[in-house]
């Protein structure tokens, strides 16, 4: 089988970090896995497809659509205050540190980036949180929408550069960001956030072996309080890993279909 975490692997530093992470949980597990490296632009949907899979981060709203349904290993749960020691996450609208935009309606009627139509975090988030600023409007909220630019970091440059005014931000990477790039974050300034949703968890195919799955899972579950990757956890910050029900993720697409029903299929 193969693990992956690129979808929270920042820089290099951080994705050093989580290498170790799953180093140290397949070899708590006692499974056969291969750790790979899997850097944009090649698509997390033909990742997330994978026969093999083992151990990868996945997007929750992806994982609710997909059938059959890949096997929900453990969530984590990060650090910072703002989390409440759950394992939920959910969209920053960010701007340059120096814009002129101070709330969301300052939006509208503008440029708005997204990483692409499959991610909850970079699309559906956002367009649920404005679908009732489009009811309510009757016309489209901005100039244009910019992308799909794939990953947050994309977001984040286009946003820098003036190809965007604003876009989403994944609040965990975010905050990995403040904590390992802070003069990129210092660029940045997040004017509006949406509601909590579970956050991405580790999965394996559907397929995977009933006793590799329960392992790995016991593994991600004893992170939090082994000593040997306490180092690994404060670069992640990351308290540890929780238990999420395969089912917790379908919330995102009553969701989605919230977004639908007030006429916003898509995000312009």
């Amino acid at each position: 089988m193969i693990a992956n975490a690129r979808m929270y692997a920042i820089n290099a530093p951080v994705a050093a970090a989580w290498r170790a992470l799953l180093e140290w949980v397949i070899a708590h597990a006692n499974v056969r896995c291969e750790i790979i490296d899997y850097p944009p632009p090649q698509p997390l949907s033909a990742l997330w497809a994978r026969e093999d899979l083992g151990c990868a981060f996945m997007c929750g709203y992806p994982l609710a659509r997909t059938t059959p349904a890949p096997v929900v290993l453990a969530a984590p749960i990060p650090t910072p205050a703002r989390y409440g020691g759950a394992p939920v996450y959910w969209t920053d609208f960010i701007v340059r540190a120096d814009s002129r935009l101070n709330q969301l309606t300052d939006l509208f009627g503008l440029r708005f980036a997204f990483t692409n139509e499959e991610s909850q975090s970079g699309y559906q988030a956002p367009r649920e949180f404005l679908a009732p600023y489009s009811k309510a409007q009757g016309s489209r909220l901005f100039a244009t929408t910019v992308g799909p630019l794939v990953t947050p970091r994309r977001v984040i440059e286009a946003v820098l550069d003036g190809s965007a005014d604003a876009g989403p931000l994944d609040s965990y990477a975010h905050d990995l960001i403040r904590a390992h790039e802070p003069d990129l974050a210092a660029r940045l300034r997040t004017i509006a956030s949406t509601a909590p949703t579970p956050i991405p968890p580790f999965v394996a195919t559907h397929n995977i072996a009933r006793d590799d799955a329960q392992r790995l899972r016991d593994a991600l579950l004893a992170v939090g309080q082994a000593h040997e990757v306490e180092q690994v956890r404060a670069t992640l910050l990351l308290e540890g890993f929780a238990s999420m029900p395969e089912k917790r993720y379908d919330d995102l697409l009553a969701r989605s279909r919230a977004a639908d029903a007030l006429r916003y299929p898509r995000l312009e």
